[in-house]
């Protein structure tokens, strides 16, 4: 039997696509019969019933916004028995059968709980940061990263006409995606990532003498938030090469901003897919990316799986990069 109500959550850090994600399942249940409740503030919400119904009007005009108009928020609550029944309670009063969750891996293991305790629950990737082991890609990825090398190439007008270097950090603090993904479109001289221990000297200062060597007068190094130190980089620098050096951290304006073609596209998608799964009564399984299809995994084994760094293409910065 097909279920009647369905509800929608994002939780965690928010990313662009987030928007586009919840216009999808609301318009796709909508579309297929089902009642669509918006669920504010992600489980916090759930648990002090911030619940509103959407209609086909809700969702107008936000597949090009970035943020999430359904808020969201981190809810260490929900990490009780005490947490979870009180959502479960939630969820019966308002005949809601089944959860889209939108976020991280810390908002799939709320999902994996909800689904233990009755209510069937799928998990879409929404992350800046690229890091959700099961899937190639993640929603809001594309955008950040393309925000970050527009301020990085911004920088770089100021960097190139005092021939200076740039420290910028990016956001990252557990994995390196995007200041890798930065680090190559801006053609920075290195790229320090938390995936792999780095040397100041022979990593950082001796790139930097050898681009000197063939006439290089100004640098760029992109460091991933896990790695940090920026300041200290910089001073670091100064003393050594005797260049001008200046530390940038990009901060939040990362996360902000209208999604790109690939992120709206991608998290419409998904969405669609989350609908349909719970429609067929699936739960307890997340949306993922797997070679440019669309696929879902069981949340357990999405949970347990590691995402390697992608240290193939760091070498190739390495090498295009002097």
């Amino acid at each position: 039997m097909s279920m009647k109500t369905i509800g929608v959550l994002t939780s965690g850090g928010d990313a662009p696509g987030m928007n586009a994600a919840i216009r999808a399942v609301v318009r796709t249940g909508l579309a297929r019969g089902m009642r669509v409740m918006g669920i504010r503030r992600g489980y916090t919400g759930l648990i002090e019933d911030d619940i509103v119904e959407m209609n086909l009007r809700s969702v107008s005009d936000i597949i090009h916004r970035g943020g999430t108009v359904l808020y969201t928020a981190r809810c260490p609550e929900f990490k009780t028995e005490e947490g979870i029944n009180r959502a479960i309670e939630v969820c019966r009063k308002h005949g809601i059968e089944g959860v889209v969750v939108i976020g991280g891996d810390g908002s799939y293991r709320g999902a994996r709980d909800l689904s233990l305790h009755g209510i069937p629950c799928i998990g879409l990737p929404g992350t800046i940061d690229n890091d959700i082991s099961s899937t190639e890609y993640t929603i809001g990825f594309d955008t950040a990263i393309n925000t970050a090398m527009e301020m990085v190439d911004r920088l770089r007008d100021t960097t190139q006409s005092h021939a200076r270097c740039s420290i910028v950090e990016v956001m990252g603090r557990r994995a390196g995606f995007m200041a890798l993904h930065t680090g190559i479109a801006v053609g920075a001289t290195a790229i320090l990532v938390p995936e792999i221990p780095f040397d100041l000297e022979r990593d950082v200062i001796s790139r930097i003498h050898k681009t000197q060597e063939s006439g290089k007068k100004h640098f760029i190094i992109v460091v991933a938030e896990g790695v940090g130190h920026v300041d200290e980089m910089a001073k670091q620098i100064e003393s050594i090469c005797g260049i001008e050096s200046r530390a940038t951290i990009l901060g939040h304006v990362q996360r902000g901003g209208s999604p790109s073609v690939r992120d709206r596209v991608n998290a419409s998608a998904m969405g669609n897919k989350a609908v349909e799964l719970l429609e067929n009564g699936i739960g307890n399984r997340v949306v993922c990316l797997v070679d440019n299809k669309i696929v879902d995994k069981d949340i357990y084994e999405a949970l347990s799986e590691h995402k390697d760094y992608e240290f193939a293409l760091h070498k190739i910065a390495e090498e295009i990069s002097i």
